[in-house]
Protein backbone atom coordinates (compact mmCIF):
# COMPACT_ATOMS: atom_id res chain seq x y z
CA UNK A 1 0.00 0.00 0.00
CA UNK A 2 1.31 3.43 -0.80
CA UNK A 3 1.92 6.26 1.67
CA UNK A 4 -1.58 7.57 0.93
CA UNK A 5 -4.42 6.48 3.19
CA UNK A 6 -7.26 4.96 1.22
CA UNK A 7 -10.71 6.52 1.55
CA UNK A 8 -12.03 3.29 3.10
CA UNK A 9 -9.29 3.28 5.71
CA UNK A 10 -9.91 6.97 6.41
CA UNK A 11 -13.61 6.27 7.04
CA UNK A 12 -12.76 3.34 9.31
CA UNK A 13 -10.35 5.53 11.28
CA UNK A 14 -13.03 8.21 11.66
CA UNK A 15 -15.50 5.63 12.93
CA UNK A 16 -12.92 4.38 15.43
CA UNK A 17 -12.20 7.91 16.62
CA UNK A 18 -15.89 8.72 17.05
CA UNK A 19 -16.70 5.62 19.13
CA UNK A 20 -16.17 7.19 22.59
CA UNK A 21 -18.48 10.11 21.77
CA UNK A 22 -21.03 7.74 20.28
CA UNK A 23 -20.95 5.59 23.42
CA UNK A 24 -21.54 8.66 25.57
CA UNK A 25 -24.52 9.69 23.43
CA UNK A 26 -25.91 6.16 23.55
CA UNK A 27 -25.57 6.08 27.34
CA UNK A 28 -27.38 9.41 27.64
CA UNK A 29 -30.11 8.19 25.30
CA UNK A 30 -30.47 4.96 27.26
CA UNK A 31 -30.87 6.93 30.49
CA UNK A 32 -33.50 9.16 28.92
CA UNK A 33 -35.43 6.22 27.51
CA UNK A 34 -35.30 4.44 30.87
CA UNK A 35 -36.68 7.50 32.67
CA UNK A 36 -39.44 7.94 30.12
CA UNK A 37 -40.39 4.27 30.29
CA UNK A 38 -40.69 4.53 34.07
CA UNK A 39 -42.91 7.60 33.66
CA UNK A 40 -45.13 5.76 31.16
CA UNK A 41 -45.35 2.75 33.48
CA UNK A 42 -46.43 5.03 36.32
CA UNK A 43 -49.13 6.62 34.16
CA UNK A 44 -50.36 3.20 33.07
CA UNK A 45 -50.74 2.18 36.72
CA UNK A 46 -52.76 5.35 37.35
CA UNK A 47 -54.97 4.67 34.32
CA UNK A 48 -55.50 1.08 35.41
CA UNK A 49 -56.51 2.24 38.89
CA UNK A 50 -58.94 4.82 37.47
CA UNK A 51 -60.52 2.22 35.18
CA UNK A 52 -60.79 -0.23 38.05
CA UNK A 53 -62.51 2.45 40.17
CA UNK A 54 -64.96 3.16 37.35
CA UNK A 55 -65.74 -0.55 37.02
CA UNK A 56 -66.33 -0.74 40.76
CA UNK A 57 -69.07 1.90 40.62
CA UNK A 58 -70.58 0.75 37.32
CA UNK A 59 -73.06 -1.60 38.99
CA UNK A 60 -74.07 1.07 41.50
CA UNK A 61 -74.66 3.61 38.73
CA UNK A 62 -76.71 1.10 36.75
CA UNK A 63 -78.81 0.34 39.86
CA UNK A 64 -79.40 4.05 40.53
CA UNK A 65 -80.36 4.66 36.90
CA UNK A 66 -82.92 1.84 37.10
CA UNK A 67 -84.34 3.24 40.34
CA UNK A 68 -84.59 6.73 38.84
CA UNK A 69 -86.32 5.34 35.74
CA UNK A 70 -88.79 3.45 37.97
CA UNK A 71 -89.53 6.60 39.99
CA UNK A 72 -90.03 8.61 36.78
CA UNK A 73 -92.49 5.99 35.48
CA UNK A 74 -94.40 6.07 38.77
CA UNK A 75 -94.54 9.85 38.99
CA UNK A 76 -95.53 10.59 35.57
Amino acid sequence: MSGKVSSTLRVLMQIRDEQPAMRARMDALESTVTLEMRAVASVLVDVRDLLRDRLDVRDTVRDHEQRIAALERRVG
